[in-house]
């Protein structure tokens, strides 16, 4: 069913199948040994594959948002009547069970031509009772970088976004879909479909206010910080990064939407202004931990983080410190990977190395190096405590620091 039959036809890799049967009842399946897990609709667990199995439904709307609908189950839904709830033509193909991948498929409503149209397509005027759709269409098209939205789909979307429907949705599934949409391939088609039906100004204005705002040119040769966005997320999908990483990349500029206009092209102070920002987008959608620590360091940091190059061994601790490095390594690789990715993501500037991400890392190895439990021994024998301690283990790291900087940049000194 559905994006099984979908992915098979388009020769992508099928993970997982849900089946749709027609003409039975919940009676019938639990008496065949399926276990129900639907609260809202008959969906059945395979007692064996554990492969969802769902009932035939219809759906009707009773009120705003996503959960306002009535579900009629029974065995006189017909599969056509089925398949006609689906949000995309490509969503609505279905296969009989010993399918293989070819050969014929049900498809009344014309998906087989949109996947080969290479467009993304509502199936009907009940696309527009569901604003979750919207999401959904911008996930696949940042999944399906050679689709595109058909007009009449992205018209219905901005009707729906100018009816209201958008503020109705929930945040969880708000983050649901947009975490989704961060790691598919291209997740800056999925900000391009949501800003032009009008849904990102709704959902994520701190982020749509982006556009339009320029910036340094000798920095940035896009000018646009709208558009640099876009690079930035793109440059995460190309580097494999994590969740966390791309929304830190999604997160990190938010203070350039707020600079005074009389001080533009510059953004003197935004770095603290998008980690202000970014807090109510978390508290909003209700990011996750990781991901919205992550963005918080790297929105107060990147600017130092480009720079870090020139920083002297004080300096380099300061900011391992700020960064929290030392007692979270992995996150602060995280942070690495964000800011190479804000780095590279200018245009014309994709190819280019970032050097500051090794430089960092080192950094961090060499002041991880030093024994805390030996220096606080030796504190302590001294007769030395609390802050004393800590300001002997801290001479000792700048000191590792300082000898590192001398010996890359040594002449003697062995190339990387």
């Amino acid at each position: 069913m559905g994006g099984a039959v979908r992915d098979a036809l388009l020769g992508r890799p099928v993970h997982d199948r849900d089946w749709v049967v027609v003409g039975g009842t919940p009676e019938a399946m639990v008496a065949a040994g399926y276990q129900p897990v639907g609260r809202d609709f008959p969906v059945f667990l395979h007692p064996e594959t554990h492969e969802e199995y769902a009932l035939a439904r219809t759906e009707r709307k009773s009120g705003r948002g996503y959960r306002g609908f009535v579900v009629h189950a029974s065995p006189e839904v017909t599969l056509e009547e089925d398949l006609a709830r689906r949000d995309l033509t490509i969503n609505a193909i279905a296969a009989d069970a010993d399918w293989k991948g070819v050969g014929a498929v049900f498809d009344p409503y014309h998906g087989v031509a949109d996947i080969r149209a290479r467009v993304l397509r509502h199936v009907g005027p009940a696309f527009a009772e569901d604003p979750v759709r919207i999401l959904r269409v911008a996930r696949f098209a940042a999944r399906f970088t050679d689709f595109s939205v058909a007009p009449e789909t992205l018209a219905l979307m901005r009707s729906m976004v100018v009816a209201g429907e958008v503020q109705a949705l929930v945040p969880e599934r708000v983050w649901q879909e947009l975490a989704r949409g961060l790691m598919e391939a291209a997740p800056s088609r999925m900000l391009t479909v949501l800003r032009e039906c009008g849904a990102l100004a709704v959902l994520l204005p701190e982020v749509e206010r982006l556009w339009g705002v320029p910036q340094r040119a000798d920095y940035h040769p896009e000018v646009d910080t709208g558009v640099h966005l876009l690079l930035v997320l793109d440059m995460a999908a190309r580097l494999q990064a994590s969740l966390p990483v791309r929304f830190a990349c999604l997160m990190h500029d938010l203070g350039k939407g707020t600079t005074p206009a009389h001080v533009l092209p510059r953004h003197i102070g935004h770095e603290g202004r998008s980690a202000r920002l970014l807090q109510g987008v978390c508290e909003r959608l209700r990011v996750p931990t990781d991901c919205r620590e992550t963005a918080d360091v790297v929105a107060r940091e990147h600017g130092n983080i480009h720079r870090c190059l020139t920083l002297d061994a004080a300096a380099l601790l300061r900011l391992l410190e700020r960064c929290d490095a030392l007692r979270k390594p992995a996150r602060f690789a995280d942070v690495l990977l964000a800011c190479e990715c804000d780095a590279r993501g200018r245009g014309g500037l994709q190819e280019s190395p970032y050097p500051q991400r090794p430089h960092l890392a080192e950094a961090l190895r060499v002041a991880q190096a030093i024994s805390t439990a030996e220096i606080a021994a030796q504190a302590a024998a001294e007769g030395k405590k609390g802050p004393q301690v800590g300001e002997a283990i801290a001479t000792a790291r700048t000191q590792a620091l300082r000898d590192w900087l001398a010996q890359i940049k040594s002449p003697s000194a062995p190339s990387a």
